[in-house]
């Protein structure tokens, strides 16, 4: 029997190496996404077509895209109804989504580089800088319902795609969905290490720059505080 420290689990290194190991994410797995390059890529521009449709489909996920977003000079929208995936601040942002999943199919997995630049990925929708480029811009707070929920929106598209490849064997469709699977159930977990509180664990909650007392936070802390005082009572 292993013996994992939950305290140990607020460090990224320690927190991926149990995560890796408890979903049994191997070098087979890495070496799957590795070879499924050619496939994912030729997919991704029809993924991305789909996820921010349906990203648009709702008005709760599309006013993330109203604010001006970091690093477009372009004419940014008024409202949700300006939006489609013809915007140039859309196509700006779809471009992020892009290079995202091409990272998927040719990143080392074993350089923590790569867990780090996943786990920023994570705290950059948390309304706080996950980048140096985004240190001093507005931040970007996504809630984490619609991070999971486009998380597993993606994972139904590629698992489509790939069983619709008549070029690929059964083993081969297994072998990369199977792997594709595993990184994005870590992926999700280094979201939600950034939202979610922890009792065993000591970890970073993201908290946006606008401070304790603004926003979702000050409805956390004033509940908190309601609580408290009804106990006492």
């Amino acid at each position: 029997m292993q013996s994992i420290d939950p305290k140990s689990l607020s460090t990224l290194q320690a927190r991926v190496a149990y995560l890796k190991s408890f979903i049994g994410f191997t070098q087979a797995d890495a070496a799957a996404l590795h070879g499924a390059r050619p496939v994912v890529e030729a997919l991704i521009p029809t993924i991305v077509d789909a996820v921010y449709k349906k990203l648009l489909s709702f008005d709760i996920t599309a006013k993330a895209f109203v604010p001006r977003q970091t690093g477009y000079d372009g004419v940014a929208p008024t409202k949700v109804e300006e939006l489609n995936l013809e915007h140039p601040m859309v196509k700006f942002r779809m471009g992020f989504l892009k290079g995202y999943l091409k990272k998927l199919v040719v990143v080392d997995y074993d350089d923590l580089g790569t867990w780090e630049y996943f786990d920023k990925v994570g705290i950059m929708h948390t309304g706080v800088a996950g980048f140096a480029h985004r240190a001093k811009k507005p931040g970007l707070r996504v809630e984490y319902i619609h991070m999971g929920l486009l998380l597993g929106y993606v994972v139904d598209l590629v698992i489509a795609a790939v069983l619709a490849r008549p070029d690929l064997d059964n083993e081969t469709r297994s072998a990369v969905l199977t792997a594709l699977n595993k990184v994005i159930w870590i992926q999700n977990d280094l979201f939600a290490r950034h939202y979610v509180v922890d009792l065993d664990t000591p970890n970073s909650i993201a908290f946006p720059k606008n401070g304790l007392l603004h926003g979702w936070v000050g409805q956390i802390v004033v509940g908190v505080v309601i609580t408290v005082v009804f106990i006492k009572l």
